[in-house]
């Protein structure tokens, strides 16, 4: 018996998809949309709109609310102490850059900033660019043979001169949890601070930000099934004191003068200009969906349909898996094969998946290959997606091989 998604009806997308002969196996790219995010964006737009913090008019007043409900919902799906720890951003990659501006005070030259091997580019750039802006040493940790950060070389690698960890919790290539609970502490032992890119582990299961216990953590909203265009920073409330403002104009300041100015602390310190309103309501109507499930229900469901992908994957020849994929996805590569050649084949028979490097250039040197196939699931997926994708990858290996 095919494995059935209950929440699939939730997204409207996949019945017009469907009908058009596409499956949707990227949900770790971007995610497709609840219908609760829909009506809430329609509500929104079409009873009046209005700017944040701004007016005492009617629309304005209504709107504001709606806004600081939502960072009260951020607070509350991140187990933050307060809403003020949660700045509102355009993203993750933007939420990294702040800090990377905002914490570039703190560095010294022949200071260190440590990150992972395996980091999206939203988690490698920002401070690459901070360390060559400072004089200060990027240092990379090394992963072992299951693609998880190498905890003995962090014991080494991790010391007085670190200033700032900055890893993912889930790796968007290899699928695996990183030993955030053994390494941020090795961090903090040395006095660092310590970030974490949020952006694929934020989708599965609810984390505690007090147990986890870093300084700051970043998500972007469209792929927590929320709308584009807008994500989160929390910040622990003493860790956010130490950094600088990056951007400035309306909103963040609290007294100007042509000659100088004072600003807002966080949040409203760190939002400089017109937020993405509509996308702050709408990622809070998203909260409120995903609260109404069943956490259990949703971790056993992806649980199982991970285990038929793996399953699947490593049952076809010449197939190599990209680490020890642990949750929602699954990288590969088929030997032979070049990734963009099968990639072009699930594409004309309707399967959606990613094909390239993954924004991880640097991971994908490491490995010794140019690029891989990501397939990538949502609560919204079923056993009958995973039936066309095989089918369709049988056919095109026929082809290929």
């Amino acid at each position: 018996m095919a494995l059935i998604s209950p929440w699939r009806s939730d997204f409207p997308a996949l019945a017009i998809l469907e009908a058009q002969g596409q499956t949707y196996l990227d949900s770790a790219a971007t995610s497709q949309k609840p219908q609760a995010l829909i009506d809430a964006l329609t509500g929104y737009y079409t009873s009046g709109t209005a700017n944040v913090h701004r007016a005492q008019h009617q629309a304005a007043e209504r709107t504001t609310r709606a806004f600081e409900k939502a960072r009260v919902k951020v607070a509350h799906w991140l187990n933050a102490r307060s809403p003020t720890e949660i700045v509102f951003t355009h993203g993750a990659t933007e939420a990294l850059n702040l800090l990377a501006y905002g914490l570039e005070h703190l560095l010294q030259p022949d200071d260190e900033i440590v990150v992972s091997a395996l980091e999206h580019h939203a988690n490698l750039l920002p401070w690459q660019q901070l360390a060559r802006r400072r004089g200060a040493r990027l240092v990379v940790l090394p992963l072992d043979a299951d693609g998880l950060i190498d905890l003995h070389s962090a014991t080494e690698l991790i010391g007085p001169r670190t200033r700032l960890l900055a890893v993912s919790q889930l790796s968007n290539v290899l699928g695996a949890w990183q030993p955030l609970a053994q390494l941020l502490p090795l961090a903090k032992t040395q006095g660092a601070l310590t970030i974490v890119d949020g952006a694929q582990g934020v989708v599965h299961g609810r984390h505690d930000m007090q147990a986890l216990a870093c300084d700051f953590y970043v998500f972007s909203s469209h792929k927590l099934y929320g709308p584009e265009g807008v994500g989160a920073l929390y910040g622990r409330g003493e860790s956010l004191l130490k950094l600088d403002h990056w951007q400035y104009g309306g909103e963040m300041v609290r007294v100007a003068d042509f000659q100088s100015a004072e600003f807002h602390a966080a949040p409203l310190g760190f939002e400089a200009g017109t937020p993405p309103i509509g996308a702050v309501i709408g990622l809070g109507a998203t909260l409120d969906y995903l609260s109404r499930l069943d956490a259990t229900s949703v971790a056993a469901h992806e649980h199982k349909l991970h285990e038929q992908l793996l399953t699947g994957l490593v049952a076809r020849p010449g197939v190599q898996l990209l680490g020890q994929p642990q949750t929602a996805l699954a990288s590969f590569t088929v030997n032979g094969i070049h990734h963009g050649d099968l990639a072009h084949l699930l594409t004309e028979q309707g399967i959606a998946v990613r094909s390239g490097s993954h924004c991880a250039q640097p991971l994908m040197k490491t490995l010794g290959i140019e690029g891989a196939i990501r397939v990538s699931l949502g609560l919204y997926n079923d056993g009958d997606d995973l039936q066309r994708f095989f089918t369709a990858l049988d056919r095109a290996l026929e082809l290929l091989l």
